[in-house]
């Protein structure tokens, strides 16, 4: 069985806010292992970017820990953890506003070899590096000196993930990285990190709001809703035999290749309950078509069902 390069326990992060804590991220745990991708996938505001963020430490945990390699980084030193920010990146959702609009396709690629003095006064290595770089993620050399603003969303989004590799990272959070794409360009974006993380040895978390995108990436999926982690599990038995009545929601609503194929739609009702203050029982009682008064009463907590298949759920295979 292979190392687990992440452990995350306990993890919560909480914003004040003039109403009362908003609760992010709210009492998580979850592990991924060396050389696997982790799909994170929830609808929007469930608090999946914000774990991410956690994860390499751009927010700040209310508390929990994130175990790295063995060690424990949110308890680091800002000197620290700068020292181990070369083996942890992230590739965001947006391919334009992340890029510096400013600088050339090269100079952004460059950027963290600069800043981190990989090569200090070496220009004629740094240069090579950049275009390795290039080469690696399918950016033709002629557009080195192009600006971001002249490329279209799929090259934009190549910048983003050679800037990522720059430094040789370990860990990657890829944020929804195709989502602002075209359905087209989606799939060769894909089909690219797929390659760098076999060809690299990468360990990705893939974060994102669609379910049949992170089925194609994924080694396992967890299913979080309003700060919670509701279902963990491989991407196999979560298509095939879904537990959480969140989880098969979801899967209800990805459209079909055939239309021969057919299956009931379930339809959520109600309103998603407030972050700020959350009910007491379960977060998914107000919508749950199964819901009972112990839902609304007690919180369910995750707890394995079947081997390595977590569902929080007081009624998991019953419904």
């Amino acid at each position: 069985m292979s190392k687990n390069l992440i452990e995350v326990k306990n993890l919560k992060k909480y914003f004040n806010t003039p109403n009362g804590a908003l609760h992010a991220v709210d009492d998580i745990s979850f592990f991924i292992k060396k050389g696997e991708t982790l799909g994170l996938v929830g609808e929007s505001g469930c608090g999946k970017s914000t774990t991410g963020r956690l994860l390499i430490r751009l927010l700040e945990a209310t508390s929990g820990e994130i175990i790295y390699d063995g060690k424990d980084i949110s308890k680091l030193s800002k000197r620290e953890m700068n020292a181990l920010r070369k083996e942890i990146q992230i590739v965001f959702q947006d391919p334009y506003a992340s890029l510096n609009p400013r600088l050339t396709v090269s100079e952004i690629i460059a950027e963290p070899l600069i800043v981190n003095k990989i090569f200090k006064r070496d220009k004629i290595s740094l240069n090579k590096r950049v275009e390795e770089l290039m080469d690696l993620v399918g950016l033709a050399p002629r557009l080195a000196n192009s600006y971001p603003h002249e490329l279209d969303g799929g090259r934009r989004q190549r910048i983003g993930i050679a800037r990522a590799l720059a430094l040789n990272p370990k860990f990657i959070v890829q944020d929804e990285p195709v989502s602002a794409l075209d359905v087209s360009i989606q799939a060769q974006i894909l089909n690219l990190m797929a390659d760098l993380q076999e060809q690299l040895d990468l360990t990705y978390l893939f974060i994102s709001h669609d379910l049949s995108v992170v089925k194609h990436v994924s080694d396992r999926i967890a299913v979080m809703y309003l700060g919670k982690i509701v279902e963990l599990t491989d991407y196999n038995s979560i298509f095939k035999n879904a537990l959480h009545p969140y989880s098969q929601a979801l899967l209800s609503a990805i459209p079909h290749a055939s239309l021969d194929e057919k299956s009931e739609r379930i339809l959520l009702v109600g309103d998603v309950p407030s972050p700020i203050n959350p009910p007491i029982g379960c977060r998914f009682a107000s919508r749950c078509p199964h819901a009972t008064k112990k839902c609304l009463e007690v919180e369910p907590i995750l707890k394995e069902i079947s081997k390595n298949h977590f569902v929080a759920c007081h009624f998991a295979g019953e419904v």
